[in-house]
């Protein structure tokens, strides 16, 4: 049993997702593992992971409304300590994922045809997100 483990920095610019695909199933290639689990773990409370679409950008775009209207800005929450959309960056994130398991099969993570990996962004503000990834099989 072999496993690796790295990180990658992604930047965002604002609240949206971020297709994280290529860079995560680069690493995984560089690895050698043929048969296995992928996890990809998001190390921030204000942003998330999701498995999406990647075809058509539209979704991605009505994803990001569907959460603004869902988990509103202007609800008066407690903890604002970083302006109006701290909170609702959390709430986003505990509704989301903030870590995804992949089966990998022949050396490659299992996606569907159009299936993508993203960094869904909460906040407003751009900021630079860190994902860990661990891999483990033979």
């Amino acid at each position: 049993m072999k496993q690796a483990s790295d990180s990658i920095i992604i930047d965002t610019r604002g609240i949206g997702l971020v297709e994280v695909t290529r860079p995560i199933v680069d690493w995984l290639a560089a690895q050698q593992i043929t048969q296995g689990l992928l996890t990809i773990f998001c190390r921030h409370t204000s942003a998330s992971l999701l498995i999406q679409e990647n075809a058509a950008p539209a979704v991605k775009r009505d994803l990001a409304r569907f959460f603004a209207e869902l988990v509103r800005e202007d609800a008066g929450y407690e903890h604002d300590d970083e302006g109006l959309d701290d909170m609702p960056a959390h709430i986003r994130s505990a509704l989301t994922n903030v870590s995804l398991s992949i089966p990998v099969v022949s050396g490659a993570a299992v996606l569907g045809t159009w299936q993508g990996i993203y960094l869904f962004e909460h906040r407003r503000a751009p900021h630079r997100r860190t994902l860990a990834l661990h891999v483990v099989g033979e």
